[in-house]
């Protein structure tokens, strides 16, 4: 008879754990999808996908809604996700403006359907780099940007690396939830955690799906948030590999883009933030509307760094309104 080990029982526990999380976690996707009856189940909406292949071979996933009719449709629109979220992030916005307007969607590098990347070309710059190659293939006529947390950093970042752009083909700027500068300030103990993380990626995985919806309506969304609305931010951002929080965390500490605002003020920019954001403060939403020259700011009451799936109808009125600024 053979001996049973203590690794195979725990090997056991843990393959076991992990199918009852799944199932767990199927299940209340079900429970989400009924809650919210007739919509559009979130995840649902693709477009015309697309590969752009990055500088450093990096493959670009991009999603491409084209408009209902055959008119003069020479304004494109860019929507770029935050940091742990992928296209999905824009659920609202897609249905709210699909068939109206040529829109484009980017899976940020190491997010999404996008290539796996490493510590190593998870920058800013890179990320900056790859929207400027998503904007030369894709970006038909005009170009406005709607980048979100990490996305408007990497929007930031387009214009410090790529000024020509802007002002040229790019003809609007829409920043939610996001920061300049001054938002983390790096500690030890900070770096230590993002290395270990890098370290433990999948057993963090499998231990995220435990807590990760605590964490949810904690730092993603607003106290009083629809809980439909906030499963769609957890399913979302659950699907983002743990690695990805220590790749691309070192950008934050440092981050400094505050020379790049005056570039952005080429173009009308609206700044839209949630008075609950923990994550990216309200105060960091007014530094960039102060210094940049002619920016719109749009508080939405009690919404948090998601804004855009709590309360889609805000955000959806902001680029509404920039859409009519630019023509």
């Amino acid at each position: 008879m053979k001996r049973i080990t203590t690794a195979a029982i725990t090997a056991g526990a843990f393959a076991g754990a992990g199918v009852a999380a799944s199932l767990l976690r199927r299940q209340r996707i079900v429970q989400r999808r009924r809650h919210l009856g007739g919509e559009v189940p979130f995840g649902s909406l693709r477009g015309d996908q697309y590969t752009v292949v990055a500088e450093d071979g990096v493959a670009i996933n991009v999603e491409v809604d084209e408009p209902a009719d055959d008119g003069d449709h020479d304004l494109t629109l860019l929507f770029v996700h935050g940091w742990m979220c992928d296209q999905d992030t824009w659920h609202f916005q897609r249905q709210h403006l699909r068939g109206r307007a040529r829109l484009v969607f980017v899976d940020l590098r190491g997010h999404g359907a996008s290539g796996v990347t490493s510590a190593a070309n998870s920058s800013l710059p890179h990320l900056a780099d790859d929207l400027a190659r998503v904007i030369a293939e894709h970006g038909k006529g005009r170009v406005l940007v709607v980048g979100h947390s990490m996305g408007g950093m990497a929007t930031m970042q387009l214009a410090a690396d790529h000024p020509e752009l802007f002002g040229g083909t790019v003809v609007g700027v829409a920043l939610v939830g996001t920061s300049a500068g001054k938002l983390v300030r790096g500690t030890p103990a900070l770096e230590r955690l993002a290395w270990l993380v890098r370290r433990s990626g999948p057993l963090l995985d499998w231990g995220r799906t435990f807590n990760s919806e605590t964490v949810i309506r904690r730092w993603a969304v607003g106290p009083d948030a629809d809980p439909a609305r906030a499963a769609m931010a957890d399913e979302m951002i659950s699907r983002a590999p743990s690695r990805v929080v220590a790749d691309f965390y070192p950008n934050f500490p440092s981050l400094d883009l505050f020379e790049a605002l005056s570039t952005l003020a080429d173009v009308p920019v609206t700044v839209v933030c949630g008075t609950a954001d923990l994550l990216t403060p309200p105060k960091h939403s007014r530094r960039l509307a102060e210094a940049i020259d002619g920016a719109r700011l749009v508080l939405v009451e009690g919404a948090g760094h998601m804004v855009m799936l709590e309360n889609p109808r805000e955000v959806d009125d902001a680029i509404d309104e920039l859409v009519a600024k630019v023509g």
